[in-house]
């Protein structure tokens, strides 16, 4: 184990099935990470490239949500964002310059294909080859989202997600970039936080393509899936080398009171945010409670024989998303789940989310729990705070360093206790476009001028610099040449 230095973290007295002991106590603990475990962080496509018109990209369901007034804080839109399309080897440089062991990016399917089927635009395609050639002469390791939000226009207006042909085309676009990237991508990642595809575009509407309508957003959420495991097994084919699997966001639910209906409130909602996604890729079926509980409102009529034995196809890893601790209250006004979620009453991020490191630990030891010899990858978790520029061109984020020391510090844990946790990937790399929020959420380990486009690594990144050099300085040497 390589071991880094000591740090302060939370600890938590044993939690009930739901979680619902969240007591923390801080005591000093060493980070540990076993060899090989890939320090990252991530992005995507439509929040950071800009370009949107250029080089033969169509346009996707984002460029037409953000450009509709009302859907996106200020107005904002992904038009320009980081400007990371012409500023790709000064980035590439930023995460060099961080100790990155891995980069987690996204392909945007519009800009391969325009259409999103049929003809291929090759200056897309050259871009992301540019990206990884890029990464492997830095010494950093790909990981690539093949689908991260960013539908093609033509196929929404097609039905989007609500039409099962959409998961046969993500299926088509898998095969045109693995045919181009293959083996030189490593990891691949299907598809990211279907919960958000499905469940927050087609049924809460803050996302795109921002839809209210629950029957559409379990048929989409479905069709994610499906999308998934098409995709999958096209990795799997063309690319025997890479390792494929799908990052889900997942969150640490518990009930505001042992009272039986708080406790019903809150497995409803982790069948909503957790369970529906869980159970089909690993365990093979959706919860039986909440099939009862979706279709004594709508029918359940777009599950097809096979279509769950595609879902829950093998993966080599399970890509975790953590944001969020919640806290959970039967409300019976509630139109689908008849649960809310009581505000945060300890520290906040800038997007009013609990800050609960210990609730990542809980994850971490869930997922173990279902599929005890599945690697795990965290490839999203992050904070967004107040960041500014000080007088002397400084950026201090003294939150986001204890944040992300104290989740590590949980993942460490994770580890110890036998969770086979293989990387971190934080986010975000850079402050960017966070999608319904605009430009108003700052998660970055490095700051945006997004006047100037000047970035400015932040007191975070400097600390996750530090761990990073201390847990390779601390690894074992090779042995000498010709040792036994």
């Amino acid at each position: 184990m390589t071991t880094g230095p000591m740090t302060t973290g939370p600890m938590t007295t044993a939690p009930d099935d739901h979680g619902v002991t969240r007591r923390e106590e801080t005591v000093p603990m060493p980070l540990r990470f076993p060899e090989g475990f890939l320090f990252g962080a991530a992005s995507a496509a439509y929040q950071i490239e800009g370009a949107v018109d250029e080089d033969g990209r169509g346009p996707s369901i984002w460029d037409t949500f953000s450009h509709t007034p009302g859907k996106v804080h200020h107005g904002d839109t992904g038009d320009i964002a980081c400007d990371h399309y012409h500023r790709l080897p000064a980035d590439l440089d930023v995460i060099a310059g961080l100790g990155l062991g891995s980069y987690r990016f996204s392909l945007a399917w519009p800009r391969i294909l325009p259409a999103g089927a049929g003809a291929v635009n090759q200056k897309g395609l050259d871009f992301y080859k540019r990206v990884v050639d890029g990464l492997h002469e830095r010494g950093v390791t790909p990981m690539a989202t093949v689908y991260h939000w960013d539908l093609p226009q033509p196929l929404q207006d097609a039905g989007g997600w609500t039409n099962r042909d959409t998961a046969a085309r993500l299926a088509d676009y898998t095969q045109v970039v693995v045919d181009a990237l293959g083996d030189s991508v490593p990891l691949w990642v299907t598809v990211n936080e279907p919960f958000c595809s499905g469940m927050v575009g087609h049924l809460q509407g803050r996302h795109a393509p921002g839809c209210t309508n629950l029957a559409a957003a379990l048929a989409a959420s479905h069709h994610v899936l499906l999308g998934h495991g098409y995709a999958a097994e096209i990795i799997h084919r063309g690319a025997p080398g890479a390792q494929a699997g799908i990052t889900l966001n997942l969150s640490d639910i518990a009930p505001a009171t042992e009272a039986s209906d708080d406790r019903a409130a809150t497995a409803r909602l982790d069948g909503y945010e957790n369970r529906w996604f869980l159970d089909p890729v690993l365990a093979g079926g959706y919860p039986a409670d909440m099939l009862d509980w979706y279709g004594a409102r709508t029918p359940i009529d777009f599950i097809l024989d096979g279509d769950l034995r595609v879902i829950s196809g093998a993966i080599d890893f399970l890509g975790v998303n953590y944001y969020e601790t919640k806290t959970v209250a039967a409300d019976p006004a509630e139109p689908v789940h008849q649960a809310r979620e009581i505000p945060a009453s300890g520290a906040v991020t800038a997007g009013g989310l609990d800050v609960r490191p210990a609730g990542l630990g809980r994850i971490l030891r869930r997922v173990h729990g279902y599929s005890p010899a599945l690697p795990i990858y965290i490839t999203e978790s992050g904070a967004a705070f107040h960041d500014y520029v000080d007088p002397e061109g400084n950026v201090n984020d003294p939150e986001r360093a204890a944040y992300l020391r104290d989740h590590f510090t949980e993942t460490s844990a994770a580890i110890a206790a036998g969770v086979d946790v293989r990387g971190y990937y934080v986010w975000s790399l850079l402050d960017n476009f966070e999608w319904a929020d605009g430009y108003s959420r700052r998660f970055g380990l490095v700051y945006v001028d997004y006047r100037t486009q000047a970035r400015i690594p932040k007191t975070s990144a400097r600390w996750y610099r530090q761990l990073i050099r201390d847990c390779r300085d601390l690894a074992p040497a090779p042995p000498a040449s010709g040792a036994g």
